[in-house]
């Protein structure tokens, strides 16, 4: 990609493009399902209310960052809560 396209800047590596390239989509998918009472809100800025969605279940989820394909990383069974006794 050549410097001054966009969505590039000067001095970004590639995997930091590809990463920025992927959570843009990822944020550009959600906004494009938003479910009924998210669209109830009444957001003017979808992509604002998108991304805000998706930093809020992000937090939930410890913070898994989304694959290539927009799917999260799942826990094993390992990383899992021991049941109570």
């Amino acid at each position: 990609m050549a410097a001054g396209a966009p969505g590039y800047r000067a001095g970004m590596s590639g995997d930091r493009v590809e990463r920025e390239r992927v959570e843009r989509e990822r944020v550009e998918r959600r906004a494009s399902r938003l479910l009924p009472e998210e669209r109830r809100a009444g957001s003017d800025d979808r992509l604002a209310q998108a991304e805000a969605i998706l930093a809020d279940s992000d937090g939930r989820t410890g913070g898994q960052i989304a694959s290539t394909d927009g799917s999260l990383e799942r826990r094993t069974s390992d990383q899992t809560v021991p049941p109570p006794e």
